[in-house]
């Protein structure tokens, strides 16, 4: 069979796994979970697979002894708000953040280079950072809003901007809503993204107006075109200090007089604008969509989605009381919505070195890995982000994938793997309870295409990694 024939073969399987739960809810029986019980390794597997990267064997024995409840209180309990990882050594350089209004041609260009260079470093340190971190949630949260606010590098181009955004998002990831809205559109990545700093008063910039509206906030079809005009004259004024990168208000440039936004007047400046949006029932339930197609199956349940978003509003917006609301329904503990999301090309990259316990000496190539993927942390393909789910999966990611496993697998990643080794670190009393224990950690659902009864540890271990179960979480 050729590579080509065999990626469609694979990802017609991967489409016939995931086929209940891509294409309408899941039908959930309406019985209460069992949040009080110890809820054992493959409840626990679930919970860190869905909220994490890749749950090691130690994680999920840690949480298995935990009921369903006390595990989501310590999860959200444990998240962090700051990072473990250096940042890089730019980080803390002063100095401006774009070239000088006269600088030559030569200088613009070797600006763009020195800044194209401490982009891959950038890209480097947060991978590292997914790797070591002992809050998985934190990052993938992290992750989950650099792709809700969405700035890239490419337009940015000040690597220094794109960190101080990543540290903004990671601060508030798990926080308040409506006080991440308001830091992440006036952080200088985002004036300069979407446009800010060219919107003054008599020539209105709609971008970040419109953006604030579809993308982060009602979503699509739930305000009109002269609300998006309103609103870009209340942002009038946001920019950023050339000489510095901070976000200033330039006062003059501010469009001062009366506008009508979604039904509402009066003299609204960008702030005032915002808490409009997030007044509007709409935001609530636009976020907890997206939270759901994040954590619980690619089509959310409207019942339960409109329970879990009235008691995000009515708290204010907390982030974690969305969550907890998300990972206490029946929705996310049903066995019909285990392995119907597909993981992100970060998911598999850094899922796969955590659960097979591997430290790679260098990790400058994983970042390289996951854009060969589809996926290029600081460089989103557009203001819409990465749209994830099935796009994931296509002849050329999956070849790219697969290529990543059987390195591994056959050792020539220089990772270290050792099957056997791993393999007789599982629980179990012989080498099938072994492999067994293996497949329940790696695989959330059955595999599909079993190993061999006679394959030895090498040959079972990367059976395992290459099932296409293991491109689902």
């Amino acid at each position: 069979m050729s590579i080509i024939s065999a990626c469609t073969a694979a990802i017609a399987l991967l489409a016939a796994v995931t086929l209940p739960g891509c294409a309408a809810p899941n039908v959930v029986a309406d019985t209460p979970p069992a949040l009080a019980a110890p809820m054992g390794s493959g409840d626990a597997r679930h919970l860190l697979a869905r909220t994490g990267f890749g749950a090691t064997a130690a994680e999920v024995r840690a949480y298995s002894t935990l009921s369903r409840e006390d595990a989501i209180d310590r999860l959200l309990a444990d998240a962090r708000t700051t990072s473990v990882t250096p940042f890089p050594a730019w980080a803390a350089e002063g100095g401006p953040l774009r070239p000088a209004a006269d600088a030559t041609a030569d200088e613009r260009k070797a600006f763009r280079q020195a800044q194209a260079k401490r982009g891959v470093e950038l890209r480097d340190w947060w991978m590292r950072e997914m790797l070591a971190t002992p809050s998985p949630l934190t990052e993938r949260m992290t992750l989950f809003w650099h792709n809700h606010f969405v700035s890239s590098q490419q337009k940015v181009r000040a690597a220094q901007s794109m960190l101080a955004q990543n540290v903004t998002l990671r601060a508030h990831a798990l926080g308040n809503f409506g006080t991440l809205l308001h830091a992440a559109a006036k952080d200088p990545a985002m004036v300069v993204y979407l446009d800010s700093a060219q919107n003054r008063k008599g020539a209105p910039n709609e971008n970040f107006a419109r953006e604030a509206m579809e993308l982060f906030t009602l979503g699509q079809g739930r305000y009109g075109e002269q609300d998006v005009k309103e609103a870009a004259r209340a942002f009038t004024g946001w920019s950023v200090d050339r000489a510095t990168g901070a976000f200033v208000f330039r006062s003059r440039q501010h469009d001062d007089d009366e506008k009508t936004v979604l039904g509402h007047r009066g003299r609204f400046d960008g702030d005032d604008v915002l808490d409009l949006l997030l007044a509007r029932d709409e935001t609530a339930r636009f976020v907890v969509d997206k939270l759901w197609r994040e954590f619980v199956s690619p089509v959310p349940d409207a019942r339960e989605a409109e329970r879990i978003a009235r008691a995000f509003r009515d708290s204010g917006y907390e982030i974690k009381d969305a969550l907890r609301g998300l990972l206490r329904s029946r929705a996310f503990w049903a066995k019909e919505n285990r392995g119907v999301l597909f993981k992100s090309p970060v998911d598999l990259v850094v899922g796969t070195l955590r659960q097979l316990e591997l430290s790679p000496p260098d990790a400058r190539p994983l970042a390289r890995i996951a854009t060969g993927m589809g996926q290029n942390l600081f460089a989103p393909p557009n203001v819409r982000g990465w749209p994830g789910g099935e796009t994931w999966i296509n002849s050329n990611t999956l070849l790219a994938r697969k290529q990543y496993l059987d390195g591994i697998a056959r050792r020539d990643e220089g990772a270290a793997f050792d099957a056997a080794a791993w393999l007789a670190r599982r629980e179990g009393a012989t080498p099938d309870a072994r492999l067994e224990a293996a497949r329940t950690l790696l695989l959330p659902i059955a595999a599909q295409r079993p190993a061999t009864a006679d394959a030895d540890a090498a040959a079972a271990a990367h059976a395992l990694l290459l099932d296409p179960a293991y491109q689902l979480r």
